[in-house]
């Protein structure tokens, strides 16, 4: 067995016995023990009560952090004539068409959301072995296939971020990074949680949200009281 390390040791022992703790004390926790080199990323991972390979148990939404990621978001966009320069003054990283297509065919993939025109959809249809695995092809649902692509574009740089049920029902998201101030980090926390209460999907039964747990890039993780996350 793998001798564990004086910091994974320490923080180890600083989350012994904590469990379904409030929004606050897992937030002190998280921000106290995140001492690596970099300033890690605080994740948010939801189980629910959903199986998703049925359709009427999906949970997919989108939702804007009124504190943002602390995340830089590398933009894609397919577009072309006047919306392609709308996209590249909204701040857009990437813009193209066909030339982007293939770019994407070849291997490279440079960002973190991608935006379309509902033009360009057929090109962008021939992507979705590619995008769709990765979570990055374009959804109307979540407002990135569409003509506003200034709006979009500024929503993802502006710390939107976007959800998705995997297979075993888990929803998970940065909300932010340790270095963020702990009521920021909390307030964060409760919008995802509420984002992904709103989504529930008509054919979920019983308990939807069954355990909420953060935890940082290199740290354990704790568990949160499902009452306090929801502001219950």
């Amino acid at each position: 067995m793998a001798k564990l390390g004086k910091r994974t040791r320490s923080a180890r022992e600083a989350f012994a016995g904590k469990e379904n703790v409030s929004v606050e004390e897992a937030v002190e926790l998280i921000k106290a023990n995140a001492t690596a080199k970099f300033d890690e990323t605080v994740e948010i991972a939801l189980n629910l009560g959903v199986d998703p390979r049925h359709a009427d148990q999906m949970v997919r939404g989108v939702v804007s952090l009124p504190n943002g990621t602390g995340k830089t978001v590398r933009v894609a966009v397919f577009a072309r004539g006047p919306k392609a320069d709308e996209a590249t003054a909204a701040g857009a990283d990437i813009v193209g068409a066909e030339d982007l297509m293939e770019t994407i065919q070849g291997g490279t993939i440079e960002f973190d959301r991608c935006i379309a025109t509902p033009d360009m959809m057929p090109i962008v249809g021939r992507l979705g072995k590619i995008l769709g695995p990765r979570n990055l092809m374009p959804n109307p649902k979540v407002g990135t296939v569409t003509m506003d692509v200034k709006a979009a574009v500024e929503a993802a740089k502006g710390g939107e971020v976007q959800f998705k049920a995997e297979k075993a029902g888990v929803v998970h998201c940065g909300v932010g990074k340790a270095s963020f101030d702990a009521g920021k980090l909390a307030e964060n926390i409760r919008a995802f949680v509420d984002a992904v209460q709103k989504a529930r999907p008509t054919g979920a039964k019983g308990t939807y949200m069954k355990k909420v747990s953060v935890s940082s890039t290199m740290g354990p993780g704790v568990s949160i009281s499902v009452d306090s996350a929801t502001g219950n």
